[in-house]
């Protein structure tokens, strides 16, 4: 692969990471509840790695010729998306300025929605599904394997850095009571 198509897909890829979506979200409430901001973090990453995975073993290209399935996929992932969004609104986070901590946060499950977040996420299936394989040549030194693996791998590095810094942004943004005027 040469570093021009490397490059290229980084900055197309871009584009999508800092498109705000569910992921944003995800990242946003971890900073809300003021804990649990990387772990929250690193089960998004996860998810991205199993959908490069997917997509690398040839999973996506069948998805691709199977329209229901991807339609399937993608009815599954809103329908996941719905019920974090119900449960949001069920058990609401709530900002305590001035406190140390806000309620303790199961880790692990932050960790598990973080996977079911981005990898049951229907855009990030669109681009996985859609525009990996397009950036892929057989006439590359690489098998189409690695070089899948090596763009999802840019993409969910791409991922920790902003979601990371949306995350954190959020969280630091709790720390500082509102102006009463």
């Amino acid at each position: 692969m040469s570093w021009d198509l490397l490059v290229s897909f980084w900055a197309f890829s871009l584009v999508f990471v800092v498109t705000p979506g569910i992921d944003w979200s995800f990242a946003i409430a971890a900073g809300i509840r003021g804990q649990g901001v990387l772990i929250s973090i690193a089960g998004l990453l996860v998810g991205y790695l199993a959908l490069t995975a997917f997509v690398a073993f040839g999973v996506g290209t069948v998805l691709a010729q199977h329209d229901y399935l991807m339609r399937l996929m993608t009815l599954g992932g809103a329908l996941y998306i719905g019920w974090l969004g119900v449960g949001m609104i069920r058990q609401p986070t709530y900002i305590q300025l001035g406190a140390e901590s806000v309620a303790a946060v199961d880790r692990w499950r932050s960790f598990r929605h973080g996977i079911g977040v981005s990898g049951l996420n229907p855009k990030a299936l669109l681009f996985f599904v859609a525009f990996l394989p397009p950036f892929t040549s057989p006439h590359y030194h690489w098998s189409l394997v690695q070089q899948i693996m090596v763009m999802g791998s840019i993409h969910t590095a791409s991922c920790a850095v902003v979601y990371t810094c949306v995350g954190y942004s959020r969280e630091s943004a709790n720390k500082y009571p509102k102006n009463k005027k």
